[in-house]
């Protein structure tokens, strides 16, 4: 299932996109919303996934309407830093020996196509196309990476933006320069995980005013989605309706040739993950 909220920012509503690919259908009915209260109910979402095969769910009019984060009262956005083999090198970064885990605060989730805001004083701000996992499960140090999977709800397409002189160059750890405004776009659409066989066999592409400047796959990551899941659950608890980003191909400004081609207002960013959806982000001085 492709899972969405819809309508105006704090107001949205639950929606599912049919199987056509092109008519919404409104949840209200069957749910209040799509959160980790309801990922974690078996019951509601064969309820959901019923109505929706016998045609029972009302459409819904997608003239005009807003996309909001696939996802309410996200819980913590955990992050995974050089997890591509191509990133790490451009960036001119060893290999991680392990995972490199750093947070995004919840309150940076928009959505998919909601306005991106340039830091004041910002030189360096950088885009990022990322493949988010979804937790479904409560997870406390699981041992299998089959456990793993099956405590993930699904997937949805991330973009991890970053402010680099916030996050390399003003001292301390990365979180100045993750967790400014706006700077964690989430969605369209939660795609639920029997939806997606090989979370590893994902393209990922972003674009920065029309030009191509990612274009990788998932295959490429240092530590897989398993892996990850499983790693981090051995530091913390995750909780239905958690999210973990899980890190970036090359082609983000920071590892090109001087002069870098960091993010200015009126710039526009478009990225999409294989089977995930697309988004679309004008930026705009903060």
């Amino acid at each position: 299932m492709k899972l969405l909220r819809v309508g105006t920012a704090g107001s949205e509503r639950p929606a599912l996109l049919d199987q056509d690919g092109t008519t919404l259908r409104d949840l209200s009915g069957l749910v209040a919303d799509i959160d980790g209260a309801l990922l974690a109910d078996d019951v509601a979402l064969g309820r959901i996934r019923s109505a929706a095969e016998a045609g029972e769910l009302p459409v819904l009019d997608a003239t005009g309407l807003r996309i909001g984060p696939p996802l309410a009262r996200i819980g913590k956005v955990v992050c995974i830093g050089l997890n591509y083999h191509d990133h790490a090198a451009e960036t001119g970064a060893a290999t991680p020996a392990e995972p490199v885990v750093f947070f995004k605060a919840a309150d940076t989730v928009v959505g998919p196509n909601d306005t991106v805001l340039v830091p004041r004083t910002s030189e360096k701000t950088d885009w990022e196309v990322e493949l988010a996992v979804v937790i479904g499960r409560t997870a406390r140090y699981l041992e299998a990476h089959d456990e793993a999977l099956a405590h993930i709800a699904g997937y949805a397409v991330a973009h991890d933006v970053s402010e680099r002189e916030f996050q390399i160059e003003r001292g301390g750890t990365w979180d100045k320069g993750k967790n400014c405004e706006t700077f964690n776009p989430l969605g369209p659409w939660l795609v639920t995980r029997d939806e997606v066989p090989d979370p590893q066999a994902l393209s990922l592409k972003l674009w920065v005013n029309g030009e191509l400047k990612q274009n990788g796959s998932t295959a490429d990551q240092i530590f897989p989605v398993a892996e990850v899941v499983r790693y981090v659950s051995q530091f913390m608890t995750l909780y239905p309706g958690d999210v973990i980003n899980t890190g970036t191909p090359a082609g983000v400004a920071l590892g090109q040739p001087d002069p870098k081609p960091y993010l200015r207002a009126g710039d526009v960013v478009e990225l999409e993950i294989e089977g995930l959806g697309r988004q679309r982000q004008e930026l705009k001085d903060a």
